[in-house]
């Protein structure tokens, strides 16, 4: 009998495993499809609208299926504010700025710039919510910057200033995404991921159509046929698809090793980039990539400790999913 749990533990856990590292990559070949879009001529503007049209009804499909396997409690209309704002800078702001961004950098830049995200939430904790950061955090955050710059340098000598521009694009949409997760910590404990996720994307929507209309009100309409193709890509198997997974993963074996996993997002953004899109790789960006990977691991490592386990919660409870950029 204990045999026989101990396999299917062990099963859970590799399952686990695979779907956080499918996930990830899923998740990091956004980037990807972007970049091949805007070589059709589509603009940040119109990508990120049809991005969230096409996953709006994708993510209500897995609010509905979520609704029927367990209640959840009514919100009020403070919250749909308080929501509403937090898609404005998770899933709205910060993902234009990121499409903005990957028009001057490479995808493996911007996939690593984005990694950093934990450590802004760390540093915004520090200074404006007066948390306290362990020397090991400190060490971590400085090896995960140089290695940054490390990649950074590979872009610059290719671009130019535009590599400047488009680095402080992609840092801007990892702040914007670090104030999202921070705000997002207490609501997610009231009303779940899946409303929170939900309710965002749906809020991001809204806004990301009045932009492309502003910009130009027939845009969505006039794209080409590989423009609608990748952005159905994007918004199904690199936005709502890896969020399930991911999901499931942190059911299973927990936050702490999910991110763990999330390292295999920005080595196969830069193997993409290097394949799809005919991006070079070199010493150095492998060397800053190593580094940023070293950084977020030893965070990580640093903060499992106070994570729950996995079985500490009940099946099919996603609380404490976080979705991504």
């Amino acid at each position: 009998m204990q045999s026989s749990s101990a396999a299917h533990q062990h099963r859970r856990y590799l399952y686990g495993i695979l779907m956080a590292g499918i996930g990830a990559m899923l998740f990091s070949g956004k980037a990807v499809l972007v970049k091949l879009a805007f070589g059709y001529g589509a603009n940040a503007e119109t990508l990120l609208a049809l991005r969230m049209l096409m996953a709006l009804p994708l993510f209500w499909s897995v609010y509905w299926w979520e609704s029927r396997r367990k209640p959840m409690n009514p919100i009020t209309w403070l919250d749909r504010g308080k929501l509403f704002f937090l898609g404005f800078l998770g899933y709205f702001l910060s993902s234009y700025i990121d499409f903005l961004g990957l028009q001057y950098i490479s995808v493996g830049l911007e996939r690593i710039v984005l990694y950093l995200t934990p450590t802004i939430v760390l540093l915004i904790s520090y200074f404006a919510l007066n948390k306290s950061i362990s020397r090991l955090q400190w060490y971590a955050l400085v090896v995960g910057y140089l290695g940054v710059f490390a990649v950074f340098i590979q872009d610059a000598s290719s671009t130019g200033i535009h590599a400047w521009l488009g680095m402080l694009l992609v840092f801007g949409s990892a702040c914007s995404y670090a104030v999202y997760m921070i705000g997002s910590g207490e609501m997610v404990k009231r009303i779940g991921s899946v409303r929170l996720v939900v309710y965002a994307s749906s809020a991001s929507a809204v806004l990301s159509i009045i932009q492309s209309t502003l910009y130009n009100p027939s845009a969505v309409f006039e794209q080409t046929t590989q423009v609608y193709w990748l952005s159905l890509l994007n918004a199904s198997l690199c936005t709502v698809i890896p969020m399930l997974l991911i999901m499931i993963a942190i059911n299973r074996i927990g936050s702490p090793l999910v991110a763990q996993a999330g390292i295999l997002g920005p080595v196969s953004t830069i193997f993409l980039g290097y394949f799809v899109l005919s991006e070079p790789i070199t010493w150095m960006q492998i060397g800053g990539m190593t580094l940023v990977i070293a950084a977020m691991w030893l965070l990580v490592r640093n903060d499992a400790p106070r994570k729950k386990s996995p079985d500490s919660k009940k099946s099919g409870d996603f609380d404490e999913v976080e979705p991504l950029n």
